[in-house]
């Protein structure tokens, strides 16, 4: 089993168990885009595009279902409302962490 380094916010909280709640850790979406954050990277590796960091919640978010036009940009900004609607079934938010990763410890 081979590692990887992430780059995480340093207050962001820690990962939780494979099908707790997600809490915004957001291992998953730096380790690598799901098949949403694919088609809005246009790429398969790296951190997504659409993952936001929210400073003031202390926890990542994905962009697609917090920021919309944002991720969407100008020309597709009258979408947002419908796509984040969409974003929210297809990364099956609520449903719970399905990120197997381990996350290691942070360095200090």
């Amino acid at each position: 089993m081979g590692h990887r380094v992430i780059h995480i916010e340093p207050e962001a909280p820690p990962k939780p168990a494979l099908g707790a709640p997600c809490n915004g850790c957001g291992v998953c979406c730096l380790a690598e885009p799901c098949p949403l954050g694919m088609l809005i990277s246009r790429r398969r590796t790296g951190a997504c595009d659409a993952l936001r960091w929210n400073a003031e919640a202390r926890r990542y978010q994905c962009g697609a279902i917090s920021d919309p036009a944002g991720v969407l940009g100008p020309r597709w900004a009258w979408g947002a409302g419908v796509f984040s609607r969409l974003a929210r079934r297809w990364v099956a938010a609520g449903v719970g962490c399905d990120a197997d990763w381990q996350a290691g410890d942070r360095p200090v």
